[in-house]
C-alpha cells in the first residue's frame, strides 16, 4: 500500500543516500513523456521540502524544456538491496544554470562534475512511498566513468558552442543554453 507525506522524513533521506541512481520523469502539456536514469553522486536534500540534481550535458535537454513549459516533475528511487521499497519525490523544478542568480550558493552543495550544465532544483508537492516487492534484487557494481570522460577530453569552446546549439527539445519547446564549461572534479 502506497503512503504519502508532505515532505522528506528523515526515513526518507536515509534511503534517498544510500541510492546510488534515480529516475526523473517529466512532461510538457502536449509531446512526449521524458524519462531519464541519473547515477553519479548528483542528488541532493536541500530541506524536506526541497531537492536538487546536477544535471550534465547528454543527448537532450528535455527536462529543462518540460520544467519551463510545466514545471511538474517526478522522481524515483528504488530500493534494489532490502528492505524493498520505492520513494517517489512529487513536485515543481526550475533549471539553474551557472550564469543564473543564485548558482554559486546551490553549487557549493555539490562537486561540480565535468560538463555540468544546470542544477534543478525541485520544490516538493508530496512523497510517496511503497512497497517494491515486485523490483529485483540487485549489487551495485560501479560507475560508468564515461560520461564524466567524454566531458574532460572535451574542447571547452567546443563544448560551449554544442551546448549553444540546444536550444529546444525532441517537440521544439525551448531550452536555455549554460554559458560555460565546467571542468569540474580533477581527473584521478
Amino acid at each position: 500500500m502506497a503512503d504519502f507525506t508532505d515532505a522528506l522524513t528523515d526515513d526518507h533521506i536515509a534511503m534517498i543516500e544510500k541510492q546510488p541512481m534515480f529516475f526523473v520523469a517529466t512532461a510538457a502539456p502536449t509531446g512526449r513523456i521524458n524519462l531519464s536514469p541519473k547515477g553519479y553522486d548528483a542528488f541532493r536534500v536541500l530541506s524536506p521540502k526541497r531537492v536538487a540534481y546536477l544535471d550534465l550535458g547528454g543527448s537532450g535537454n528535455e527536462t529543462h524544456a518540460h520544467l519551463a513549459a510545466d514545471g511538474r516533475i517526478t522522481i524515483m528511487f528504488n530500493n534494489f538491496q532490502q528492505p524493498a521499497n520505492i520513494l517517489r519525490i512529487y513536485g515543481r523544478g526550475v533549471p539553474i544554470l551557472p550564469q543564473d542568480e543564485g548558482w554559486d550558493k546551490l553549487a557549493s552543495h555539490f562537486t561540480l562534475l565535468p560538463g555540468t550544465r544546470q542544477i534543478f532544483v525541485i520544490d516538493i508537492e508530496s512523497v510517496q512511498t511503497s512497497c517494491g516487492w515486485g523490483v529485483p534484487v540487485m549489487t551495485f557494481e560501479k560507475e560508468r566513468e564515461t560520461l564524466k570522460k567524454a566531458h574532460r577530453q572535451s574542447n571547452p569552446a567546443e563544448w560551449e558552442a554544442k551546448m549553444a546549439t540546444r536550444l529546444s527539445s525532441i517537440d521544439g519547446l525551448p531550452t536555455r543554453a549554460t554559458d560555460r564549461y565546467i571542468a569540474g572534479e580533477s581527473e584521478a
